[in-house]
């Protein structure tokens, strides 16, 4: 029985922050040999962060990494480091290194590009064609393969283990959605049991614009099973020993490779073979909590970070007294502290009391500071100001609108002057069919919720509630109707179907790509259908100018979805 200790460094890189990405993985090195670690593994791409998009078209940003990649490798001692940068060799290449004793001593270039969802990696990279080889420590084989090249069966993990890897690494960029965990782990255990290899999957973890890596890196041994998990959400740094027996056993009698042949691949001897002694270290798995769970954790991970990665200390939310902006002020809280969010009341002449009263009191219970500055002031004066204009005509929906859009100039003006990062607070639901005001609620510098829909908003809240063990968000923001508040006695669901019918239409159409007859043989009603899909298809102008929010769906409006505006098809 050889062993092999590994070191799991699960961090959170900032993309083209070089300098602080060398300088974090130069630390993580050093506990991994104060731990007596063999191997330390980072994630995909870890020198730049990931993704890096266009800033690899830039020459000098290339350069730079390779310096950042040669200054990590110089680094290195008897714990050898598998790291992602990006590779030139005539082309750009998404590739890992593995470093030892001061050297690189094995590149490999990603095979796999994906290029669906959020991803457009072949609009950056070649693909990988260079020969596969593995290295060995203390005895110990090992492969290195990239994301993508985990997910497909007969992909570079298999190649490896019919080449004699007993190890293989797999470096990670992977995007959190709801159930992806669960997914990823299905997936790498049947890659591990089908190849007979340990597998190290290293994720990354943080916020970038909308994307959020939920980490939860995995180790697996050649069974498929589970050894240990980090942290979902969270830097961490995991030290576990795996303990590699022969693995021709398993590879002569598992029906699944009966008919693979062998092909030994070209092996780089580094360290002479070492006997397993002792108990092994092997850490609990970290748990993967429920589904509401990491959703709540990712959308605070994800707001925390462009908060302070894009160099803002304090932001500042509209609340109103309903759902949306309450749910937004408690994650912001969560996120930042509550001493760096501000509260602005901003009533009118149809605001209700219990909405303010509601708003005051979910500040009382986060211990946000919160002012109020009435908006009539400014409304009658637009009013006046318009009358000449307007003047014979009905009012509508113009005037309801006037409210929001002094209410987003109130918030700009207040970013301006205090340097506040100002978060919207539309839902999903309310996005995809255009149930909100441009340049009003749709102004600000960050969309929190925009992926959520807004079923799921109520759940939230219930859950965070249920978390506290009190009363966090008032009891009334969850059971009143939802009311945007910009005419006497408004309701949600004059303007909307109710969202328990709204929002099945809503993934039906918007993130399974379902056409409207699809939607009526599904069961919908035919005419809310029609009209709901024509509504989500002219807000598409809308969506365009809104600002990025938190991706926590499988597909989401923005990276994923890419409608053109200018569209005749209705299905």
């Amino acid at each position: 029985m050889r062993r092999l200790r590994v070191a799991a460094c699960q961090f959170n890189p900032c993309v083209g922050d070089l300098d602080g990405n060398v300088a974090k993985m130069v630390d993580l090195l050093e506990r991994a040999e104060e731990a007596e670690a063999d191997l330390a593994v980072f994630p995909e791409l870890s020198v730049t962060g990931y993704p890096p998009e266009d800033l690899v078209l830039k020459p000098g940003f290339v350069a730079d990494n390779l310096e950042a990649l040669a200054t990590i490798a110089a680094r290195t001692g008897e714990c050898a480091a598998a790291i992602g940068f990006v590779d030139l060799d005539r082309d750009l290449y998404n590739a890992a290194a593995l470093c030892h004793r001061g050297q690189v001593v094995l590149r490999y270039h990603k095979r796999l590009l994906p290029n669906y969802s959020v991803f457009d990696e072949q609009r950056y990279f070649s693909v990988g064609t260079a020969p596969l080889g593995l290295v060995a420590l203390h005895g110990v084989k090992l492969g290195l393969s990239i994301c993508e090249d985990g997910w497909s069966p007969t992909g570079p993990i298999a190649e490896l283990g019919r080449g004699g890897a007993e190890v293989v690494l797999n470096l990670n960029g992977s995007p959190f959605h709801a159930g992806k965990q669960a997914d990823r782990e299905t997936m790498l255990a049947t890659r591990a049991a089908d190849a007979s290899v340990h597998v190290v999957y290293l994720n990354q973890v943080g916020g970038q614009d909308e994307l959020v890596f939920d980490g939860g890196s995995v180790i697996l041994d050649a069974q498929g099973h589970v050894v240990t998990r980090a942290k979902l959400f969270e830097e961490d740094f995991v030290v576990c020993d795996l303990d590699v027996p022969p693995l021709y056993r398993k590879r002569r009698l598992d029906p699944r490779g009966q008919f693979a042949p062998l092909d030994p691949l070209p092996c780089l001897e580094l360290t002479a073979d070492r006997e397993a002694e002792g108990q092994p270290v092997i850490p609990e798995p970290a748990p993967i909590g429920t589904e509401l769970e990491q959703i709540w954790d990712a959308l605070v991970l994800g707001t925390r970070d462009y908060v302070t990665k894009n160099g803002f200390t304090d932001v500042g939310v509209a609340l109103s007294g309903g759902i949306d902006s309450s749910i937004v002020t408690t994650i912001a809280a969560d996120a930042l502290g509550p001493e760096r969010v501000h509260a602005v009341l901003l009533p009118s002449r149809f605001s209700s009391e219990h909405s303010v009263a509601d708003a005051e009191k979910l500040c009382q219970n986060l211990g946000v500071e919160h002012r109020t500055i009435p908006i009539e002031p400014g409304h009658a004066a637009l009013l006046d100001m318009l009358e000449p204009s307007f003047a014979g005509l009905d009012a509508d929906t113009t005037e309801e609108n006037i409210q929001s859009r002094i209410r987003g100039v109130t918030m700009m003006a207040l970013s301006n002057k205090l340097g506040w990062l100002i978060l919207t607070t539309g839902n999903k639901s309310e996005t995809s069919v255009g149930y909100s005001t441009l340049y009003g609620d749709t102004a600000g510098g960050f969309a929190v919720i925009k992926d959520v829909p807004k079923l799921l908003v109520y759940e939230l809240c219930r859950w965070r509630n249920q978390q506290a063990g009190r009363e966090v968000i008032p009891d009334d923001v969850i059971t009143k109707a939802p009311s945007a508040e910009l005419r006497p006695d408004q309701r949600d669901d004059q303007s909307l179907p109710p969202y328990e019918v709204l929002d099945p239409i809503l993934e039906g159409y918007v993130e399974d790509d379902l056409t409207a007859p699809e939607l009526v043989a599904a069961g919908h009603d035919p005419q809310i259908v029609a009209r709901i899909v024509h509504l989500v298809d002219i807000a598409e102008y809308k969506r365009r100018q809104n600002p990025p929010g938190i991706r926590i769906s499988p597909k989401a409006f923005g990276r994923d979805r890419r409608v053109p505006i200018t569209n005749r098809y209705r299905g």
